[in-house]
């Protein structure tokens, strides 16, 4: 089988984790036990889920010049994916999330960086690659401009393309229509299409965390149920689930197929620590899926 090939155009950071007993208060200095840096954003954690699965990845993004944005593009080239089209930027810091972490909590700061020079002018010198691809994958940690132009660029050559709306970010009907597959979670399903379920429905894939994957095939409703696993952490959870959900998909799987392959991607990612650390081999997966 041909390696079907994906284009991810989206965001890459840098992780900056800190774990504590107690969060500071204003003005107050607490001691920290631990801190540690991961390769991050929701684009680069797609893109290395469908990497790991067997795709032919190729990353559409921007980092900064500083180290951070070197360690970035050397991470991604280490997981096998096509970093040809990942320029770092003069004179602008890596995109970064400041995460605090206190008794199963955390808060989280991100600093898009150069993630906002992921322009639809950047994107469109891409274009070559982004029309040679079996599926794109979107998420929204660019800016509005540049998704709207992909999923525009993509409806007008029939290139398919799934749109994860995280962070929550409000586009047009004309746009929802142009997406091949919405994959919000819950939350992000009630706040973007309270009202309008009917209107695009065939196109959802709702995931609901302990309670599996709600979506429409051929009118009927389905649900996939979650596996029962011992959870470590699920960071990239929803990441691993969307990067195999295209994999799935560019190798003509039918959409019942491709939910149950993502669910199991998903199950086996929140076993281990770490966003991009519990991401799954295409070997692990087809193993759970044969088990099941």
């Amino acid at each position: 089988m041909r390696q079907p090939r994906i284009t991810v155009v989206g965001s890459i950071n840098m992780d900056l984790v800190t774990s504590t007993d107690i969060f500071p208060q204003q003005g107050e200095t607490v001691r920290g036990e631990d801190f540690h840096t991961n390769p991050g954003g929701k684009g680069a954690n797609q893109a290395v889920a469908a990497a790991r699965l067997g795709a032919d990845v190729h990353m559409v993004g921007r980092v900064g010049d500083d180290t951070f944005g070197e360690n970035l593009l050397h991470n991604l080239q280490q997981e096998n994916i096509d970093t040809s089209m990942v320029d770092q930027v003069a004179n602008t810091s890596s995109g970064l999330a400041n995460i605090t972490l206190s008794e199963k909590d955390n808060r989280i700061i991100i600093i898009p960086g150069a993630n906002n020079q992921v322009t639809p002018e950047y994107v469109k010198a891409c274009e070559e690659t982004i029309l040679a691809s079996d599926y794109v994958l979107l998420q929204f940690e660019i800016p509005k401009e540049t998704i709207e132009y992909c999923i525009d660029v993509c409806a007008q050559h029939d290139i398919p393309v799934v749109v994860n709306p995280a962070p929550v970010m409000p586009l047009s009907p004309d746009q929802w229509e142009k997406a091949s597959v919405i994959t919000p979670n819950e939350t992000e399903a009630a706040e973007l299409f309270k009202g309008r379920y009917d209107e695009i429905q065939e196109k959802l894939v709702i995931t609901k965390g302990k309670e599996g994957v709600e979506f429409f095939d051929h009118g009927t409703q389905k649900n996939v149920s979650p596996y029962k696993v011992e959870v470590a952490d699920t960071t990239g959870a929803g990441d691993t689930f969307n990067g195999a959900l295209a994999v799935a998909l560019a190798e003509g799987q039918t959409l019942t197929a491709a939910v149950q392959f993502a669910n199991a991607a998903g199950a086996l990612s929140v076993q281990k620590l770490g966003a991009q650390g519990g991401m799954p081999t295409r070997q692990a997966v087809d193993q759970m899926l044969e088990e099941r």
